[in-house]
């Protein structure tokens, strides 16, 4: 089987797994991009999950107006339809929140951690081919939570029980994934995601590093994301000097 059979056949089942979960309050929708934006997901894994890669950067999980559209980690429109050259069929969630709607490609909004991310990597680069001869990136968790007012709620801000039984599953997805594309280094985009790889593999033979998430909300990312993305890299050795 192919590193991308394996991974979409593990993506299918995670998207069971976490289709039988409930969230409470203040959480009143969840969308799974890998349910109604699978076409382009899996197109995204079949062009770039090819074999094995020296570094995988770790998302934490779908922005409303990235991979929330598009199926594709930090997966802004543009980015997407035109770096990485992935467009497909996006149906409609169900239980859709009326302030946050599913527009796929037609999406008129631009997210910008996924703006910064692939922008900034495809100016380094120069194709997508050329990153993702050595990296690839994934999110930990495929799900979109949302309160009543349309706010995301992250992750970690899920109650206590909700966090454990969604990071049971995650995890073991993040570990199928590692032991088939056989990294170096599992980089966290942000604190989150790099301590999630931290807990995860322990015991295996990969070395776990971060660097800042390019989210807008962060003061340090509005000022040179890609530059101390450069910097952090390099500090931690696996970006040549």
């Amino acid at each position: 089987m192919s590193p991308q059979d394996t991974i979409l056949k593990a993506t299918d089942k995670l998207s069971r797994q976490l289709s039988r979960l409930k969230f409470g309050e203040p959480v009143t929708h969840v969308y799974n991009p890998l349910v109604y934006a699978k076409d382009p997901h899996t197109k995204y894994i079949n062009k770039y999950a090819k074999g094995r890669k020296r570094v995988l950067f770790l998302g934490m999980n779908p922005g409303p107006f990235g991979m929330a559209q598009t199926g594709i980690p930090f997966g802004e429109i543009d980015h997407a339809a035109n770096f990485l050259k992935v467009r497909g069929v996006v149906k409609q969630p169900k239980n859709q929140h009326p302030k946050r709607p599913i527009q796929g490609f037609d999406c008129p909004r631009s997210e910008v951690s996924g703006r910064r991310l692939w922008g900034s990597f495809g100016e380094h680069f120069g194709s997508a081919s050329r990153f993702f001869k050595e990296h690839f990136v994934a999110n930990y968790c495929p799900l979109v939570f949302m309160e009543t007012s349309g706010k995301n709620r992250t992750p970690d801000k899920l109650a206590k029980e909700e966090r454990e039984q969604l990071f049971k599953y995650c995890d073991q997805y993040l570990e199928l994934v590692v032991n088939t594309l056989e990294p170096e280094y599992v980089v966290g985009v942000g604190r989150f995601a790099k301590d999630r790889a931290a807990a995860v593999l322990e015991s295996h033979d990969v070395t776990i590093a971060q660097i800042l998430h390019p989210s807008p909300a962060s003061p340090w990312a509005n000022k040179d994301w890609w530059g101390t993305v450069q910097k952090q890299m390099k500090a931690q050795n696996i970006w040549p000097a």
